[in-house]
Protein backbone atom coordinates (compact mmCIF):
# COMPACT_ATOMS: atom_id res chain seq x y z
CA UNK A 1 0.00 0.00 0.00
CA UNK A 2 1.36 3.38 -1.01
CA UNK A 3 1.76 6.25 1.42
CA UNK A 4 -1.11 8.03 -0.31
CA UNK A 5 -3.44 5.06 0.28
CA UNK A 6 -2.37 4.29 3.84
CA UNK A 7 -5.20 6.23 5.42
CA UNK A 8 -8.02 4.93 3.22
CA UNK A 9 -10.85 3.12 4.98
CA UNK A 10 -12.32 -0.16 3.67
CA UNK A 11 -15.28 0.18 1.35
CA UNK A 12 -18.51 0.70 3.26
CA UNK A 13 -16.72 1.67 6.50
CA UNK A 14 -17.24 5.30 7.50
CA UNK A 15 -16.08 7.70 10.14
CA UNK A 16 -18.20 10.63 11.29
CA UNK A 17 -16.49 13.99 11.55
CA UNK A 18 -17.42 17.31 13.15
CA UNK A 19 -20.02 18.72 13.20
CA UNK A 20 -21.99 15.61 12.12
CA UNK A 21 -20.57 13.56 15.01
CA UNK A 22 -21.93 16.09 17.48
CA UNK A 23 -25.34 16.02 15.78
CA UNK A 24 -25.41 12.21 15.90
CA UNK A 25 -24.51 12.20 19.59
CA UNK A 26 -27.24 14.75 20.25
CA UNK A 27 -29.74 12.53 18.41
CA UNK A 28 -28.58 9.50 20.40
CA UNK A 29 -29.16 11.33 23.69
CA UNK A 30 -32.60 12.56 22.64
CA UNK A 31 -33.64 9.05 21.62
CA UNK A 32 -32.43 7.53 24.89
CA UNK A 33 -34.53 10.14 26.70
CA UNK A 34 -37.50 9.30 24.45
CA UNK A 35 -37.22 5.55 25.05
CA UNK A 36 -36.73 6.06 28.79
CA UNK A 37 -39.89 8.16 28.92
CA UNK A 38 -41.79 5.18 27.44
CA UNK A 39 -40.39 2.81 30.07
CA UNK A 40 -37.57 1.23 28.01
CA UNK A 41 -34.30 0.36 29.74
CA UNK A 42 -30.94 0.76 28.00
CA UNK A 43 -28.71 -2.31 27.53
CA UNK A 44 -25.18 -2.36 26.11
CA UNK A 45 -24.33 -5.75 24.57
CA UNK A 46 -20.68 -6.56 23.75
CA UNK A 47 -19.25 -5.90 20.30
CA UNK A 48 -18.16 -9.54 19.95
CA UNK A 49 -19.59 -12.85 21.17
CA UNK A 50 -19.25 -16.57 20.60
CA UNK A 51 -20.71 -17.43 17.21
CA UNK A 52 -23.33 -19.79 18.63
CA UNK A 53 -25.04 -16.91 20.43
CA UNK A 54 -24.96 -14.50 17.50
CA UNK A 55 -26.25 -17.02 14.96
CA UNK A 56 -29.26 -18.39 16.83
CA UNK A 57 -32.88 -17.38 16.40
CA UNK A 58 -32.98 -14.19 14.35
CA UNK A 59 -29.23 -14.49 13.90
CA UNK A 60 -29.47 -17.42 11.48
CA UNK A 61 -30.21 -15.01 8.64
CA UNK A 62 -27.08 -13.05 9.57
CA UNK A 63 -24.46 -15.75 9.05
CA UNK A 64 -23.23 -14.35 5.73
CA UNK A 65 -23.21 -10.84 7.22
CA UNK A 66 -21.07 -11.75 10.23
CA UNK A 67 -17.30 -11.32 10.44
CA UNK A 68 -15.83 -14.40 12.13
CA UNK A 69 -12.56 -14.97 14.01
CA UNK A 70 -11.00 -17.42 16.45
CA UNK A 71 -10.80 -16.60 20.16
CA UNK A 72 -7.14 -17.06 21.14
CA UNK A 73 -8.12 -17.88 24.76
CA UNK A 74 -10.76 -20.57 24.22
CA UNK A 75 -10.12 -21.66 20.64
CA UNK A 76 -13.83 -21.16 19.88
CA UNK A 77 -15.23 -19.21 16.95
CA UNK A 78 -16.39 -15.69 17.69
CA UNK A 79 -18.34 -13.17 15.64
CA UNK A 80 -18.56 -9.39 15.48
CA UNK A 81 -22.21 -8.43 15.86
CA UNK A 82 -24.02 -7.66 12.60
CA UNK A 83 -27.31 -6.99 14.41
CA UNK A 84 -27.98 -6.32 18.08
CA UNK A 85 -31.42 -7.99 18.24
CA UNK A 86 -30.09 -11.53 18.97
CA UNK A 87 -27.91 -10.09 21.73
CA UNK A 88 -30.80 -8.25 23.38
CA UNK A 89 -32.90 -11.43 23.13
CA UNK A 90 -30.16 -13.36 24.94
CA UNK A 91 -30.08 -10.70 27.68
CA UNK A 92 -33.85 -10.90 28.18
CA UNK A 93 -34.03 -14.70 28.15
CA UNK A 94 -30.84 -15.69 29.94
CA UNK A 95 -29.86 -12.77 32.20
CA UNK A 96 -32.94 -10.74 33.14
CA UNK A 97 -35.40 -13.68 33.30
CA UNK A 98 -38.41 -11.48 34.01
CA UNK A 99 -41.87 -13.02 34.08
CA UNK A 100 -43.78 -9.97 32.83
CA UNK A 101 -43.16 -7.68 29.86
CA UNK A 102 -39.62 -6.34 29.48
CA UNK A 103 -38.91 -3.16 27.52
CA UNK A 104 -35.30 -2.83 26.37
CA UNK A 105 -33.53 -0.37 24.06
CA UNK A 106 -30.03 -0.35 22.60
CA UNK A 107 -27.65 1.75 20.52
CA UNK A 108 -24.25 0.96 19.05
CA UNK A 109 -22.19 0.23 15.96
CA UNK A 110 -22.63 -3.08 14.16
CA UNK A 111 -20.33 -4.50 11.49
CA UNK A 112 -21.41 -6.37 8.36
CA UNK A 113 -19.50 -8.20 5.66
CA UNK A 114 -21.53 -6.44 2.98
CA UNK A 115 -23.77 -3.43 2.76
CA UNK A 116 -27.54 -3.41 2.32
CA UNK A 117 -28.02 -1.96 -1.15
CA UNK A 118 -25.70 -0.04 -3.46
CA UNK A 119 -23.45 2.42 -1.69
CA UNK A 120 -24.72 1.45 1.76
CA UNK A 121 -22.76 1.24 4.98
CA UNK A 122 -21.19 -1.89 6.42
CA UNK A 123 -20.90 -0.23 9.84
CA UNK A 124 -24.31 1.24 10.70
CA UNK A 125 -24.95 2.88 14.06
CA UNK A 126 -27.92 0.75 15.06
CA UNK A 127 -30.62 1.88 17.47
CA UNK A 128 -33.82 0.12 18.40
CA UNK A 129 -36.22 -1.21 21.00
CA UNK A 130 -37.51 -4.67 21.88
CA UNK A 131 -40.63 -5.50 23.88
CA UNK A 132 -40.69 -9.04 25.31
CA UNK A 133 -43.42 -10.96 27.11
CA UNK A 134 -46.66 -9.74 25.43
CA UNK A 135 -48.55 -11.27 22.48
CA UNK A 136 -51.33 -8.79 21.85
CA UNK A 137 -51.58 -6.21 19.10
CA UNK A 138 -51.13 -3.50 21.75
CA UNK A 139 -47.39 -4.21 22.02
CA UNK A 140 -47.06 -4.15 18.22
CA UNK A 141 -48.83 -0.79 18.20
CA UNK A 142 -46.57 0.55 20.95
CA UNK A 143 -43.38 -0.42 19.15
CA UNK A 144 -44.67 0.81 15.79
CA UNK A 145 -45.68 4.15 17.30
CA UNK A 146 -42.31 4.47 19.00
CA UNK A 147 -40.63 3.87 15.63
CA UNK A 148 -42.60 6.78 14.18
CA UNK A 149 -41.71 8.92 17.21
CA UNK A 150 -38.05 8.07 16.60
CA UNK A 151 -38.26 9.43 13.06
CA UNK A 152 -40.02 12.55 14.33
CA UNK A 153 -37.27 13.19 16.89
CA UNK A 154 -34.72 12.76 14.08
CA UNK A 155 -36.62 15.38 12.07
CA UNK A 156 -37.43 12.96 9.22
CA UNK A 157 -40.25 14.29 7.06
CA UNK A 158 -42.68 12.66 4.57
CA UNK A 159 -42.66 9.22 6.22
CA UNK A 160 -44.67 6.44 4.54
CA UNK A 161 -45.51 3.24 6.43
CA UNK A 162 -45.66 -0.27 4.94
CA UNK A 163 -47.52 -3.02 6.81
CA UNK A 164 -47.53 -6.77 6.23
CA UNK A 165 -48.01 -10.05 8.10
CA UNK A 166 -45.92 -13.18 7.48
CA UNK A 167 -48.47 -15.56 9.04
CA UNK A 168 -50.74 -15.26 6.00
CA UNK A 169 -48.16 -16.57 3.53
CA UNK A 170 -46.88 -19.17 5.99
CA UNK A 171 -50.37 -20.58 6.61
CA UNK A 172 -51.30 -20.66 2.90
CA UNK A 173 -48.06 -22.52 2.15
CA UNK A 174 -48.85 -25.06 4.87
CA UNK A 175 -52.39 -25.60 3.62
CA UNK A 176 -51.16 -25.99 0.03
CA UNK A 177 -48.69 -28.68 1.12
CA UNK A 178 -45.64 -27.03 -0.47
CA UNK A 179 -42.27 -28.56 0.40
CA UNK A 180 -39.25 -26.50 1.47
CA UNK A 181 -37.87 -26.00 -2.04
CA UNK A 182 -41.26 -24.98 -3.45
CA UNK A 183 -41.78 -22.56 -0.58
CA UNK A 184 -38.39 -20.96 -1.26
CA UNK A 185 -39.11 -20.58 -5.00
CA UNK A 186 -42.50 -19.01 -4.31
CA UNK A 187 -41.08 -16.75 -1.61
CA UNK A 188 -38.42 -15.34 -3.94
CA UNK A 189 -40.92 -14.79 -6.76
CA UNK A 190 -43.29 -12.96 -4.41
CA UNK A 191 -40.54 -10.57 -3.34
CA UNK A 192 -40.09 -9.63 -7.01
CA UNK A 193 -43.86 -9.45 -7.61
CA UNK A 194 -43.22 -11.71 -10.63
CA UNK A 195 -46.87 -12.55 -11.34
CA UNK A 196 -46.42 -14.58 -14.58
CA UNK A 197 -43.65 -16.63 -12.98
CA UNK A 198 -45.76 -17.25 -9.86
CA UNK A 199 -48.70 -18.48 -11.92
CA UNK A 200 -46.51 -20.77 -14.04
CA UNK A 201 -44.96 -22.34 -10.96
CA UNK A 202 -48.28 -22.88 -9.22
CA UNK A 203 -49.74 -24.54 -12.33
CA UNK A 204 -46.67 -26.76 -12.67
CA UNK A 205 -47.02 -27.97 -9.08
CA UNK A 206 -50.63 -29.09 -9.72
CA UNK A 207 -51.99 -27.74 -6.46
CA UNK A 208 -55.61 -27.86 -5.41
CA UNK A 209 -57.54 -25.18 -7.34
CA UNK A 210 -58.38 -23.24 -4.15
CA UNK A 211 -54.74 -23.18 -2.99
CA UNK A 212 -53.51 -22.12 -6.43
CA UNK A 213 -56.08 -19.31 -6.58
CA UNK A 214 -55.19 -17.91 -3.14
CA UNK A 215 -51.41 -18.04 -3.62
CA UNK A 216 -51.61 -16.52 -7.10
CA UNK A 217 -53.57 -13.53 -5.76
CA UNK A 218 -51.29 -12.90 -2.78
CA UNK A 219 -48.83 -10.74 -4.75
CA UNK A 220 -51.70 -8.49 -5.83
CA UNK A 221 -52.93 -7.80 -2.31
CA UNK A 222 -51.17 -4.48 -1.82
CA UNK A 223 -52.43 -0.93 -1.61
CA UNK A 224 -54.41 1.22 0.81
CA UNK A 225 -56.90 0.22 3.51
CA UNK A 226 -59.22 -1.28 0.87
CA UNK A 227 -56.73 -4.16 0.49
CA UNK A 228 -57.76 -5.47 3.90
CA UNK A 229 -61.41 -5.62 2.84
CA UNK A 230 -60.41 -7.44 -0.35
CA UNK A 231 -58.20 -9.86 1.60
CA UNK A 232 -60.93 -10.59 4.15
CA UNK A 233 -63.27 -11.57 1.32
CA UNK A 234 -60.65 -13.60 -0.59
CA UNK A 235 -59.27 -15.42 2.46
CA UNK A 236 -62.59 -16.07 4.23
CA UNK A 237 -62.69 -19.59 5.62
CA UNK A 238 -58.94 -20.21 5.43
CA UNK A 239 -58.52 -20.65 9.15
CA UNK A 240 -58.05 -18.95 12.50
CA UNK A 241 -54.40 -18.01 11.93
CA UNK A 242 -55.17 -15.96 8.82
CA UNK A 243 -58.27 -14.44 10.43
CA UNK A 244 -56.16 -13.35 13.41
CA UNK A 245 -53.51 -11.82 11.14
CA UNK A 246 -56.08 -9.75 9.26
CA UNK A 247 -57.71 -8.64 12.51
CA UNK A 248 -54.32 -7.50 13.83
CA UNK A 249 -53.60 -5.50 10.68
CA UNK A 250 -57.02 -3.85 10.72
CA UNK A 251 -56.70 -2.90 14.38
CA UNK A 252 -53.26 -1.41 13.78
CA UNK A 253 -54.42 0.59 10.78
CA UNK A 254 -57.52 1.82 12.61
CA UNK A 255 -55.46 2.95 15.60
CA UNK A 256 -52.90 4.70 13.41
CA UNK A 257 -55.59 6.46 11.39
CA UNK A 258 -57.16 7.68 14.62
CA UNK A 259 -53.99 9.11 16.13
CA UNK A 260 -51.99 9.92 12.96
CA UNK A 261 -54.54 10.63 10.24
CA UNK A 262 -51.91 12.29 8.04
CA UNK A 263 -49.69 9.18 7.87
CA UNK A 264 -49.73 7.39 4.47
CA UNK A 265 -50.17 3.65 5.07
CA UNK A 266 -49.53 0.96 2.46
CA UNK A 267 -50.63 -2.65 2.99
CA UNK A 268 -48.64 -5.44 1.31
CA UNK A 269 -49.54 -9.02 2.21
CA UNK A 270 -46.65 -10.38 0.13
CA UNK A 271 -44.09 -8.32 2.06
CA UNK A 272 -42.04 -11.05 3.73
CA UNK A 273 -38.87 -9.34 4.94
CA UNK A 274 -37.29 -11.42 7.70
CA UNK A 275 -39.67 -14.27 6.88
CA UNK A 276 -37.48 -16.96 8.44
CA UNK A 277 -37.66 -15.49 11.95
CA UNK A 278 -40.63 -13.10 11.99
CA UNK A 279 -43.91 -14.66 13.05
CA UNK A 280 -46.44 -11.85 12.78
CA UNK A 281 -46.91 -8.26 11.72
CA UNK A 282 -44.14 -6.48 9.79
CA UNK A 283 -43.69 -2.72 9.48
CA UNK A 284 -41.25 -0.54 7.55
CA UNK A 285 -40.87 3.22 7.22
CA UNK A 286 -39.86 4.82 3.92
CA UNK A 287 -39.13 8.34 2.74
CA UNK A 288 -39.36 9.65 -0.86
CA UNK A 289 -36.24 9.17 -2.96
CA UNK A 290 -34.85 6.26 -0.93
CA UNK A 291 -35.48 2.67 -1.99
CA UNK A 292 -34.59 1.07 1.34
CA UNK A 293 -36.53 1.38 4.58
CA UNK A 294 -35.17 3.94 7.06
CA UNK A 295 -36.59 1.93 9.98
CA UNK A 296 -38.22 -1.48 10.20
CA UNK A 297 -39.48 -4.02 12.66
CA UNK A 298 -42.07 -6.63 13.47
CA UNK A 299 -43.09 -9.53 15.69
CA UNK A 300 -40.91 -12.59 16.26
CA UNK A 301 -42.50 -14.72 19.00
CA UNK A 302 -40.66 -17.52 20.81
CA UNK A 303 -37.32 -16.02 19.78
CA UNK A 304 -35.80 -16.68 23.20
CA UNK A 305 -36.40 -20.43 22.95
CA UNK A 306 -32.86 -21.04 21.71
CA UNK A 307 -31.61 -19.44 24.94
CA UNK A 308 -33.83 -21.68 27.06
CA UNK A 309 -36.80 -19.35 27.50
CA UNK A 310 -39.45 -18.84 24.81
CA UNK A 311 -40.91 -15.35 24.91
CA UNK A 312 -43.20 -13.39 22.58
CA UNK A 313 -41.36 -10.38 21.21
CA UNK A 314 -41.75 -7.37 18.96
CA UNK A 315 -39.33 -4.57 18.11
CA UNK A 316 -37.77 -2.27 15.51
CA UNK A 317 -34.36 -0.94 14.55
CA UNK A 318 -32.88 1.90 12.53
CA UNK A 319 -29.49 3.38 11.60
CA UNK A 320 -28.81 6.73 13.26
CA UNK A 321 -26.23 7.71 10.65
CA UNK A 322 -28.84 7.24 7.92
CA UNK A 323 -31.37 9.30 9.87
CA UNK A 324 -28.78 12.03 10.29
CA UNK A 325 -28.16 12.21 6.53
CA UNK A 326 -31.87 12.27 5.73
CA UNK A 327 -33.02 14.69 8.42
CA UNK A 328 -33.99 18.21 7.53
CA UNK A 329 -31.04 20.55 8.25
CA UNK A 330 -31.30 22.34 11.59
CA UNK A 331 -32.00 26.03 11.72
CA UNK A 332 -29.44 28.51 12.90
CA UNK A 333 -27.81 27.33 16.10
CA UNK A 334 -25.43 28.93 18.55
CA UNK A 335 -22.20 27.16 17.70
CA UNK A 336 -19.96 28.41 20.48
CA UNK A 337 -18.41 31.28 22.38
CA UNK A 338 -14.81 32.39 21.91
CA UNK A 339 -12.92 33.34 25.10
CA UNK A 340 -9.71 35.38 24.62
CA UNK A 341 -6.30 34.47 26.00
CA UNK A 342 -6.46 36.71 29.05
CA UNK A 343 -5.52 35.87 32.63
CA UNK A 344 -8.48 37.46 34.36
CA UNK A 345 -10.36 35.82 37.28
CA UNK A 346 -13.59 37.50 36.16
CA UNK A 347 -13.21 35.88 32.74
CA UNK A 348 -12.57 32.48 34.35
CA UNK A 349 -15.74 32.77 36.40
CA UNK A 350 -17.80 33.72 33.34
CA UNK A 351 -16.39 30.81 31.31
CA UNK A 352 -17.29 28.36 34.10
CA UNK A 353 -20.77 29.85 34.42
CA UNK A 354 -21.46 29.64 30.70
CA UNK A 355 -20.30 26.04 30.49
CA UNK A 356 -22.55 25.11 33.41
CA UNK A 357 -25.44 26.62 31.43
CA UNK A 358 -24.67 24.22 28.58
CA UNK A 359 -22.78 26.63 26.35
CA UNK A 360 -19.75 25.60 24.34
CA UNK A 361 -16.87 27.93 25.27
CA UNK A 362 -13.50 27.66 23.49
CA UNK A 363 -10.44 29.30 25.05
CA UNK A 364 -7.81 30.91 22.85
CA UNK A 365 -4.28 29.55 23.27
CA UNK A 366 -1.26 31.80 23.73
CA UNK A 367 0.59 32.49 20.51
CA UNK A 368 -2.20 31.03 18.40
CA UNK A 369 -3.52 32.64 15.26
CA UNK A 370 -6.95 31.05 15.37
CA UNK A 371 -10.07 33.08 14.66
CA UNK A 372 -13.46 32.65 16.34
CA UNK A 373 -15.07 31.30 13.12
CA UNK A 374 -12.12 28.95 12.70
CA UNK A 375 -12.88 27.53 16.14
CA UNK A 376 -16.56 27.14 15.32
CA UNK A 377 -17.65 30.16 17.38
CA UNK A 378 -20.32 32.65 16.39
CA UNK A 379 -20.02 34.73 19.59
CA UNK A 380 -17.20 36.14 21.72
CA UNK A 381 -16.60 37.24 25.27
CA UNK A 382 -15.70 40.92 25.51
CA UNK A 383 -14.88 43.00 28.57
CA UNK A 384 -17.24 45.78 29.48
CA UNK A 385 -16.19 47.53 32.65
CA UNK A 386 -15.58 44.90 35.30
CA UNK A 387 -17.63 42.21 33.54
CA UNK A 388 -17.21 39.87 30.60
CA UNK A 389 -20.28 39.66 28.37
CA UNK A 390 -21.25 37.64 25.32
CA UNK A 391 -21.36 39.56 22.03
CA UNK A 392 -21.62 38.70 18.32
CA UNK A 393 -18.39 38.12 16.43
CA UNK A 394 -17.42 41.44 14.73
CA UNK A 395 -17.11 41.46 10.98
CA UNK A 396 -13.39 42.27 11.16
CA UNK A 397 -11.39 40.27 13.72
CA UNK A 398 -9.20 42.35 15.98
CA UNK A 399 -5.49 41.71 16.32
CA UNK A 400 -4.46 38.43 14.71
CA UNK A 401 -7.62 36.60 15.68
CA UNK A 402 -7.33 37.36 19.41
CA UNK A 403 -10.19 39.48 20.62
CA UNK A 404 -9.76 41.40 23.86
Amino acid sequence: MSVEDRWLLPEGIEEILPPAASRLEGLRRRLIDLYTSWGYELVMPPLIEFLESLLTGTGNDLELQTFKLTDQLSGRMMGVRADMTPQVTRIDAHLLKRDGPARLCYMGTVLRTRADGFGGSRSPYQAGVELYGHRGYESDLEVLTLMLETLAVANIADVHLDLGHVAIFRELVRQAGLDHDQEKILFEALQRKALPEIRRQLMAWRLAPSAERLLSHLAELNGDMAVLTEAEALLAGTGAAIDAALVTLRRLVTALQRYRPELPIHIDLAELRGYHYHTGVLFSAYVPGRGHAVAQGGRYDEIGQVFGRARPATGFSTDLATLLRLSEPPGRIHRGIYAPDTDDPALERQVVSLRMQGERVVRALSGGAETPPGLGCDRILVRRGEEWVVAPVPEEPVGQGRIH
